[in-house]
């Protein structure tokens, strides 16, 4: 199950410590629901959970993006890496992370997994349409308008980070970032791409 899944990538070795899952994301789902999703669906909402799942919820929005910037890429020889841009977003979440009190260092190891987590989508994408042309994009987004709302989501990401200074660091965090992550996973309905990339995307979220 996909969503399990998550939860053994997220929960496996010391917190914050993912590892790519294996194949048993392609495996279909049973009768039988695994005790990290009753956890993901029975988790209270208060504490370091609720800290924590707008994390959880926000990465996999902004991976959500890397479709429409695969896209807006496709077929137009743009680079996936852009290193300019991404020093651009590190600079500007490091300066909003010191005006809200968070640590700017955190921030921005966190952004840099998003970063990663997001050309994981995009080059995914972009071996599947190669493979499969079929399956390409038809119309190209307006890039700048992409960045507009990764922009918005970034800005809640930070607010985040600054909201959960007692969630992240805890011992705890692996396991109830592992939940929040599964619950995510299977709201989203995300496939086993979206699924490596979150993972990767809340890499340094803990510790």
């Amino acid at each position: 199950m996909v969503a399990a899944a998550a939860a053994a990538v997220l929960s496996a070795g010391a917190p914050g410590a993912i590892a790519a899952p294996t194949a048993q994301v392609d495996r279909p789902a049973t009768a039988t629901t695994s005790a990290t999703e009753s956890a993901a669906t029975s988790a209270p909402r208060t504490g370091s959970y609720a800290a924590l799942r707008p994390l959880a919820v926000l990465s996999a929005e902004r991976l959500a993006t890397a479709d429409l910037v695969a896209a807006a890429k496709w077929g137009t020889g743009s680079p996936i890496d852009d290193p300019a841009r991404e020093q651009q977003v590190l600079d500007a979440v490091a300066e909003r992370a010191r005006e809200l009190g968070a640590d700017p260092a955190r921030t921005v190891a966190v952004f840099r997994d998003q970063i990663e987590a997001n050309k994981i989508v995009q080059r995914g994408l972009h071996r599947a349409w190669t493979a499969d042309p079929g399956r390409a994009p038809t119309t190209r987004p307006d890039l700048n308008e992409v960045r507009e709302e990764i922009n918005r989501i970034n800005e809640g990401l930070v607010r985040a980070i600054a909201d959960s200074p007692h969630a992240r660091p805890a011992p705890s965090c692996g396991p109830v970032l592992a939940v929040a992550a599964a619950g995510v996973v299977r709201e989203k309905h995300l496939d086993p791409l979206h699924t490596v990339a979150l993972a990767r995307s809340l890499r340094s979220v803990c510790g």
